[in-house]
């Protein structure tokens, strides 16, 4: 088996590759060779390990991936939210243009006798968006209509169509796992809208000072790297069919989300680590990254989720726990 996974260098890809090797498995069968594909350098060392590297812009180097059979791709590059609303073409390029490419691969593959390639690509709760003629539910579900209030979710959606319509024809088999924003990251910020939801507690546990763009009344809907990854494997390993633990018809999986306020959020910090870490972050709203944060659903309804056994994080307390935990190194 012969597994491919783009982003591969990001912090979910990494994640991703090394729950990948940890488990020398995929859906019962053993892993062959994981293909990791970024434009940034792989930044581990992978030993003897069953890897290629593949460094360069994904629609560049797709000869080189399928050069031999692609069993499952993992779709996880991608122009984040605030670069997509800063730069249209550079998103549209990105997001759409790549994956386009990505599926005629994949088609070509198929057409030519090779494996009809499992896809499981990394979609967006920026799909949703409340406008005042279409209201959101109270819950958002997978049969809620996507009206997109950002470029970056429009994109995405696009993408989710072109990837359901290549499963229908039998090019791929594809499937969309809706991811809710993924805190707490470590690291440096990248440009995601949603960014500042990890900045303002990774930064004042690293002794340094954050700003929280938004009214800290604003309710999100978040989940933790651990619960993100599971998620996303799971989505990818189900059989199609009937029951529990299958997975069912064409819709998109929407990921558990723990509903939680950015207050609840900070209160939580405080909690934990004290008056002097929670003091650094500093309210300023930022009416850009209210537009876009804002316009996402914040509570969804998981029974689809659940059907593959999946649960949101119990807690805010939980998931910087976890993060503590899992990164002691960049805890003052």
């Amino acid at each position: 088996m012969r597994i491919v996974v783009t982003g591969a260098s990001g912090f979910l890809g990494r994640l991703l590759v090394r729950a990948l090797l940890r488990a020398g498995t995929f859906a019962g069968r053993p892993v062959g060779r994981l293909v990791l594909v970024d434009r940034v350098a792989w930044p581990e060392a992978v030993g003897g390990a069953p890897v290629q590297v593949v460094e360069g812009e994904l629609g560049e180097h797709l000869d080189t991936v399928f050069a031999q059979p692609v069993d499952v791709v993992f779709h996880l590059a991608a122009a984040v939210s605030a670069e997509c609303e800063a730069d249209f073409d550079l998103g549209m390029r990105a997001n759409v243009d790549v994956t386009r490419a990505l599926l005629e691969a994949a088609r070509a593959q198929s057409r030519s006798g090779g494996p009809v390639a499992r896809l499981l690509f990394a979609g967006s709760i920026a799909v949703y968006g409340s406008h005042p003629d279409l209201p959101l539910p109270p819950a958002v579900s997978e049969t809620t209509l996507p009206v997109p209030r950002s470029s970056y979710g429009t994109q995405k959606l696009m993408c989710e169509h072109l990837i359901a319509d290549c499963t229908r024809r039998g090019f791929v088999d594809g499937r969309v796992a809706r991811l809710m924003t993924v805190a707490v990251r470590p690291g440096r910020p990248n440009a995601a809208a949603s960014g500042f939801l990890s900045g303002i507690v990774r930064e004042p546990l690293a002794g340094l000072p954050a700003v929280c763009p938004v009214d800290p009344a604003l309710t999100v809907a978040l989940s933790s790297p651990r619960r993100t990854v599971a998620g996303i494997l799971r989505v990818a390993e189900a059989e199609r069919g009937t029951g529990p633990g299958r997975l069912e018809g064409p819709l998109p999986v929407n990921l558990p989300a723990l509903t939680v306020s950015v207050a609840e959020m900070l209160a939580t910090l405080r909690q934990v680590a004290g008056d002097t870490v929670a003091d650094r972050v500093t309210v300023a709203p930022d009416p850009a990254v209210e537009a876009i944060v804002g316009s996402w659903p914040a509570v969804f309804d998981h029974r689809r989720a659940a059907a593959l056994g999946l649960d949101p994080d119990p807690s805010f307390l939980s998931v910087l726990q976890d993060y503590m935990a899992d990164h002691p190194d960049a805890v003052t």
